[in-house]
């Protein structure tokens, strides 16, 4: 599956789950993406704002996340490192739980779902797990999410995804665009830009 470059900017609805807004500034590099991004929503009384800058090589596997994130509790920040083959750094220590993960996905963000999809590449009918280094919004603990996309079908110039966390029961078919930016998500997110 080839995608389209990722558009400048892109911006999401968080719903249902949360009530927010989320917005991503992707930059292409010489060798990878930045995406810079932010979400500021509510959650269960719990208002929180997450601001985060990923990096990924041209593989579309995580190198660097860099995740600030404030509740009425106060701010803190997390920093991953990764070596790219699954070996992780969080905050300059070396994370075990994590190994073998190649994404950063954060409970904050519908836009870090892209990043299996590029780096994955299905076809239709495959499937793949894709562990990923979980970052929670309101406190910014990091732990091993196991995760599955079975790519299931293309119509009208989308691609869909069936997606299971176990972790959290959960299963949901995602719908991406010609770049693999979500664009729904149910339950969670629709993309509004």
């Amino acid at each position: 599956m080839t995608l389209r470059d990722l558009p400048a900017r892109a911006a999401w609805l968080h719903e249902t789950a949360r009530t927010g807004f989320e917005t991503v500034f992707p930059v292409r590099g010489a060798d990878g993406y930045q995406l810079t991004g932010h979400t500021a929503a509510v959650e269960a009384d719990h208002a929180w704002v997450v601001h985060y800058v990923i990096s990924v090589d041209d593989a579309w596997r995580t190198r660097a996340a860099r995740i600030t994130g404030w509740t009425e509790a106060g701010s803190r920040a997390v920093m991953l490192e990764t070596d790219g083959s699954g070996r992780w750094l969080v905050d300059g220590r070396a994370a075990p739980t994590l190994d073998g993960c190649l994404d950063v996905d954060l409970e904050s963000s519908a836009c870090t779902n892209t990043l299996p999809i590029h780096r994955l590449g299905l076809a239709i009918g495959r499937e793949a797990d894709s562990p990923a280094a979980y970052v929670r919004a309101l406190d910014l603990d990091v732990e091993r999410l196991e995760q599955w996309y079975t790519r299931v079908d293309d119509s009208d110039g989308a691609h869909q995804y069936d997606y299971q966390a176990p972790a959290f029961d959960f299963a949901t078919r995602l719908t991406y665009d010609a770049t693999g930016l979500v664009i729904t998500y149910p339950g969670i997110a629709r993309r509004v830009l």
